[in-house]
């Protein structure tokens, strides 16, 4: 690319004007003849009927404009929580970021959630407080929040005149400005020993210090205006330019990441953001030992829309097809920015059709949507008709029905939704099957000892003394079978942060028939290793024993001094805890933890209890044990139970 080029997220609370922004800013670029707008459903960035109808983005969508000779990719994100995970993926890809507040509501949830992301990811930040128009709209009251609940560390760039007005007025403050040095002198030792002397620092100088300090994280430029009748907008056009900083030189091997996967009338294809070096056209590309494939199509995000290329170059974004890729897949080296994962959702709910005959085109939709959207975590029951899906919050439920409607014509209803818990391992339990003992219809012996693992470390599994004993195949069928077992606990639910060791085994070596080729039925093979070790496993679980595990959410609550006795009140009743309070200006922040399922009733009550003041947060934080007399929830199983080792044997057959 000859000219500079940068990649940008755009990124709110739900209708905060994130998306008006960016029809805005590619009206007034030139990228677009009209002006869209939300309400009457003609934005460019929110395509599919689902988003026109809600006035809201669900899927991330790509535009580029040129502001001069920088080429923009702006990134429209989702704004409401239950899309986080389409909001991750995003983050993991820019190299810049405007997040949108409002001017009217302030700093809400998703905007801490956002913000917390950012900079865990360094993404260098400028704030844009919208709506200044608008009734009831308060800049400084925005920026105090501002300055609260996200960073102390902000430089104010935009002056308003009638706020509230849809005459109202911004302009630039100058490099020159009081606080504007002082803002420079505070991340820049040079700037600051000039200020300190009472000389006036050079504009030069001060422009490059808040551009570092914007870099670093160390100082966030906040401006101000309207998305809808562009006050403002020409200074945040200027600060876009001037203080963030733009995609990394070209140099270097090629590199690529794919953060997102979508179809269209000509099927799927998967987009990404291309750090260095460049991917060709009928480029093999095979990532993570994949077979290798072919790129068949290339569509680069240019000014105007997309257009077909012969390789998409480094800082630029791409539609590319053929391709047997997953979202988060490296292409070639290592990406440029390393992901951060939100956690995964804690609700799920069963999806069944109105129709029963439109089972299968449902199963095969959600295995579409699934892998567009990975932390969906579907699971599909082909022979009790089931598919489970999980979820962030209700409106996805909308989302996935529509979709499903729109591109399979399935029409569909769903369960009451409900939390997803785990299972931890209480004990040591073991347990061995043996060839030809017990009714074992397997040529395959196979002992297993299971125990408690750390926190967070998942399932592990060792061979123990039979390294070298036994096949590696036979190893690995193994570790398979013991893998599926854990996915449905003694309650039903997944086991994990455990260890499985292999105590014994056994199989029958390769034998055939006089003059004959091999005989599976005189020979072990790796499915007789498969199928027996789920029935090993589950009769050492039971022996080891678990305990049920709900999800528990960290919230944080910014509320109102007078409200914090009512608000205190609601949690304990709801089963949570208060590990901190931090008063500041009339107001309190308090954190702790609340069981996952009770987070929608706090939030439900809480505006009435702060007079619509409070603002929550919430997030995964871990999982306890149910509390004793408390009913463990149970999940029913799918598929064959290992547990009953008759009807096993007879439906898993050999």
């Amino acid at each position: 690319m000859t000219s500079s080029s940068l990649t940008l997220g755009v990124v709110a609370h739900v209708d905060a004007g994130k998306t008006s922004l960016t029809e805005r800013l590619l009206y007034d670029a030139g990228a677009v003849a009209a002006l869209g707008s939300v309400d009457a459903g003609t934005t460019r960035t929110d395509a599919s009927d689902l988003e026109r109808r809600r006035g809201i983005t669900i899927r991330a969508s790509v535009a580029t404009l040129a502001f001069g000779d920088l080429v923009v990719t702006i990134v429209d994100t989702p704004g409401h929580p239950d899309f986080v995970a389409e909001v991750e993926r995003s983050l993991a890809v820019l190299d810049a970021a405007v997040l949108v507040v409002s001017a009217v509501e302030g700093v809400q949830p998703q905007t801490v959630v956002l913000w917390r992301a950012l900079r865990r990811l360094e993404v260098p930040t400028l704030l844009f407080v919208n709506k200044v128009d608008r009734s009831g709209a308060d800049l400084d009251r925005a920026v105090s929040q501002v300055r609260r609940r996200l960073t102390p560390e902000v430089v104010v760039l935009s002056r308003v005149r009638g706020t509230g007005l849809r005459e109202v007025e911004v302009e630039a403050v100058p490099a020159g400005d009081a606080q504007v040095v002082e803002a420079a002198a505070s991340v820049d030792d040079g700037v600051l020993a000039t200020w300190v002397d009472g000389a006036t620092p050079a504009l030069g100088d001060v422009a490059r210090a808040l551009r570092e300090g914007v870099r670093r994280g160390a100082l966030t430029p906040v401006l101000a205006g309207s998305a809808l009748t562009g006050a403002g907008i020409e200074p945040l056009r200027h600060a876009i330019t001037r203080l963030l900083p733009s995609a990394a030189a070209p140099d270097g091997p090629s590199s690529g990441t794919v953060f997102a996967i979508d179809r269209d009338e000509r099927g799927r294809r998967a987009w990404v953001r291309w750090w260095s070096g460049a991917l060709r056209l009928r480029e093999k590309v095979a990532p993570d030992g994949r077979r290798p494939a072919s790129v068949t199509e290339i569509a680069v995000s240019r000014p105007g829309g997309l257009r077909i290329s012969d390789a998409v170059e480094a800082g630029e974004i791409a539609a590319v097809r053929g391709l047997d890729v997953r979202i988060g897949d490296v292409l070639g080296s290592a990406a440029g920015r390393a992901s951060y994962a939100f956690a995964p959702p804690t609700l799920q709910t069963v999806v069944e059709p109105y129709d029963p005959t439109q089972r299968i085109a449902m199963f095969q939709g959600l295995a579409e949507l699934a892998d567009e959207d990975p932390l969906i975590g579907l699971r599909i029951d082909g022979e009790e008709g089931e598919a489970v899906v999980r979820l962030h919050g209700e409106v996805q439920k909308e989302v996935v029905a529509a979709l499903l409607e729109e591109r399979y014509g399935v029409l569909v209803r769903f369960s009451e939704t409900s939390v997803v818990c785990l299972e931890r391992v209480v004990g040591t339990g073991e347990a061995l099957d043996v060839i030809g003992v017990d009714a074992n219809p397997y040529l395959a012996t196979i002992g297993l000892r299971v125990e408690p693992g750390t926190r967070g470390s998942g399932v592990v599994f060792s061979p123990g003394v039979e390294r070298g004993n036994l096949p590696p195949a036979f190893i690995a069928a193994t570790e398979e079978g013991v893998r599926a077992a854990l996915r449905q606990g003694l309650a039903g639910w997944e086991v994990t942060d455990c260890v499985v060791t292999m105590t014994r085994s056994g199989y029958s070596p390769r034998q055939s028939h006089a003059h004959e080729a091999f005989n599976k039925a005189m020979s072990s093979v790796g499915a007789d290793f498969r199928s027996l070790a789920p029935v090993v496993l589950m009769a050492a679980l039971e022996r080891a024993g678990t305990h049920v595990c709900r999800p528990i959410d960290r919230y944080e609550i910014d509320l109102p001094d007078d409200t914090l006795g009512a608000v205190l009140s609601l949690i304990g009743r709801l089963g949570g805890k208060t590990t901190g309070s931090t008063p500041k200006d009339g107001f309190t922040v308090l954190t702790g933890h609340l069981p996952s399922a009770a987070v929608p009733a706090l939030a439900q009550r809480l505006p009435d209890l702060s007079g619509g003041e409070a603002a929550l947060s919430a997030e995964l934080a871990h999982h306890a044990v149910v509390p004793a007399g408390t009913a463990a929830p149970t999940r029913r199983r799918t598929g064959p139970d290992p547990r009953d080792r008759e009807g096993w044997f007879r439906d898993v057959r050999r």
